[in-house]
């Protein structure tokens, strides 16, 4: 058995479980991370921006 297919199935069982029991919650996450993805990718496009400079 391949540890990362469990790993992965583990995860996804996780992921709705959250989200059947908490979707406020879950939404919630989820605008956390691409908050965060966003802030990030500003990030980078300023240090490039720099170094154009």
């Amino acid at each position: 058995m391949d540890i990362k297919k469990v790993v992965l199935g583990v995860l996804l069982v996780f992921v709705l479980y959250t989200i059947i029991q908490s979707p406020d919650r879950a939404a919630e996450l989820v605008g956390v991370g691409f908050t965060g993805i966003s802030d990030a990718a500003k990030g980078v496009g300023e240090f490039m921006t720099q170094l154009v400079n």
